[in-house]
């Protein structure tokens, strides 16, 4: 397992003999922990920017797990929470697995069980905040195409000859191809084909760009 120091397992639960329990096992496994008596003090001091995962309470007083998970999520939040609950019941556990959640566990469970499905969600971080940073970036680079140049974008996207795109646009194809070779200078790509992935991979719509 990780020891990774940018990683942080968050404890919310308002039983503090659950919490210092997992807090115990957490850092016998070599992780960082930090732990919470209540959603809201997390939530009051929680940094998005921080990796790692949420070992989380369904039953709390105030803002129970559920409400917690939706709050994460209307924020932006990515990451990713595992439930551990003594008052666990069909209904809201797929209502949290449903919301994304890694695991919906009761109480009692295994060290083991619990370290490995904190691990899974850890890695599921990560995995979420590279891709969540890539968007960023192509946007980033989005943001930098002049109006024409993203007017241009999505004939590109869509396999477009420039003396196609210059028809369409009521421009010439020599303004095109200057165009093309500024999206693709500030896109920092080589080709078309890499451009359809990088799209691709962030999930983003160059036909729907303004």
């Amino acid at each position: 397992m990780s020891t990774d120091p940018r990683c942080t397992v968050f404890v919310v639960d308002d039983d503090v003999s659950v919490r210092r329990g997992v807090l115990r096992l957490l850092r016998s496994a070599g992780l960082d922990a930090l732990t919470f008596g209540s959603a809201q003090e997390f939530l009051d001091c929680h940094d998005s920017t921080v990796a790692g995962c949420v070992i989380l309470d369904l039953a709390m007083p105030g803002i129970d797990g559920l409400a917690m998970q939706q709050t994460l999520a209307d924020r932006g939040s990515a990451l990713p929470i595992v439930f551990l609950t003594g008052h666990g019941n069909v209904p809201a556990s797929v209502q949290a697995m449903k919301r994304g959640a890694v695991d919906f566990l009761t109480k009692p469970v295994g060290d083991e069980q619990l370290l490995e499905t904190v691990r899974r969600a850890i890695e599921r971080g990560r995995v979420l905040k590279k891709a969540n940073e890539e968007t960023a970036e192509i946007e980033r680079r989005l943001a930098a195409l002049t109006p024409r140049e993203r007017e241009v974008l999505p004939h590109l996207m869509r396999g477009r000859l420039n003396k196609q795109i210059a028809a369409d646009l009521g421009t010439v194809e020599k303004t095109i191809k200057v165009h093309r070779a500024r999206i693709m200078h500030k896109m920092q790509v080589r080709s078309l084909v890499a451009l359809a992935r990088m799209m691709e991979r962030s999930g983003l719509d160059a036909g729907g760009i303004d």
